[in-house]
């Protein structure tokens, strides 16, 4: 599981797919994730533009994502 830290109160779902890396633009995060690949707390999300908080746990790619804020 990798933890990535954010300075604001939330983070799309697509900038933090391309802030991992996981992705290389912002066009292939939106295909992807209207495929179904992402999931959000254990269920797919096809929303691009979900807002992640830290708490809430992503996995794509056969990666883990959370998110915490910046101390």
């Amino acid at each position: 599981m990798r933890q990535v830290t954010i300075t604001t109160e939330f983070i799309k779902l697509q900038d933090l797919l391309k802030f991992a890396g996981l992705v290389e633009t912002g066009g292939e995060a939106k295909e992807r994730i209207q495929a179904g690949e992402a999931l959000v707390n254990g269920e797919v999300c096809a929303q691009r533009g979900k807002k992640i908080r830290p708490g809430d746990q992503v996995r794509f790619n056969g990666e883990t994502l959370t998110v915490k804020y910046a101390d």
